[in-house]
């Protein structure tokens, strides 16, 4: 867990004080510098075939990507949890009805929605956050109804409910505090996959617009020219990879520490 911490927060402060770090404007070009390799006077990492310091579009990309995942993970953990505890709770038409919703939402392929969405309303941030979340709730949905489903027949919610706390009260203040361990893990290793799919839909040209800095993105523009300045598509690559992975060892260590049977 130590270790994807500090994977996840240099990213988080890398994002922050991007401005900081950044030793030229990410956008700034220069045909007299382009395709530069990694340790090059000025650009440690390069440069891409407009000339743009590598470097500089990373740094500033981890802030457009950690900001859209977050947003992403944000949006999907309120509307699944509140679904999934409405669906455990009530039980009956409710519950059929928004299981079927997941099942229906979780035969689409991810690729197809994304595709669907873009063709219509045309490539976006709101967009993207639209096809993230509608592939992100069901996770929270399913494994909150699951856990509301055994946790409304003990007996702390039986006695709530025979005191007369209203169904709201009972799920608030009752079940829903039981249940913040499990949100937190599937936050947390969704960060990762956030990123990740956001990565995916910009390389494909269905994320961000091409001016916005982005780790998808600058893979997507390095494709041409990985024979000949591998540096362009690998960098962000690993940057991706990287907080991918520091996201996952972050959750599964979050997992064990909260759940007992887990702990060695």
């Amino acid at each position: 867990m130590l270790v994807g911490g500090a994977i996840v927060l240099l990213v988080v402060l890398t994002a922050v004080f991007a401005g900081t770090l950044s030793p030229h404007d990410p956008e700034a070009q220069s045909l007299v510098a382009r395709l530069l390799p990694p340790g090059s006077p000025s650009y440690p990492l390069g440069t891409d075939a407009l000339g743009r310091d590598l470097l500089s579009q990373i740094l500033f990309g981890s802030r457009i990507s950690l900001d859209i995942a977050v947003r992403a993970v944000v949006l999907s953990m309120l509307i699944g949890t509140a679904l999934g505890l409405a669906s455990g709770y009530y039980g009956g038409v409710i519950d059929s009805i928004l299981m079927r919703l997941a099942d229906a939402q979780l035969a689409i392929p991810y690729l197809v929605l994304a595709i669907a969405i873009v063709a219509t309303f045309g490539a976006g941030v709101v967009h993207l956050l639209i096809v993230m979340v509608l592939g992100g709730w069901v996770y929270y949905a399913r494994v909150i109804r699951s856990s509301t489903l055994a946790m409304r027949s003990m007996e702390f919610v039986q006695a709530a409910t025979a005191v007369g706390a209203s169904d709201a009260r009972t799920v608030v203040r009752h079940i829903l505090p039981n249940l913040l361990s499990s949100v937190i893990v599937i936050s947390t290793l969704q960060l990762g996959q956030m990123i990740l799919i956001a990565a995916t839909l910009s390389f494909l040209g269905l994320g961000l617009p091409a001016n916005v800095p982005s780790w998808g993105g600058m893979a997507a523009d390095g494709e041409d020219y990985l024979a000949t300045a591998w540096w362009i598509a690998t960098l962000p690559g690993m940057a991706i990879f990287i907080t991918t992975i520091g996201s996952n060892y972050l959750g599964d260590g979050i997992r064990e520490a909260l759940d007992p049977k887990l702990r060695i």
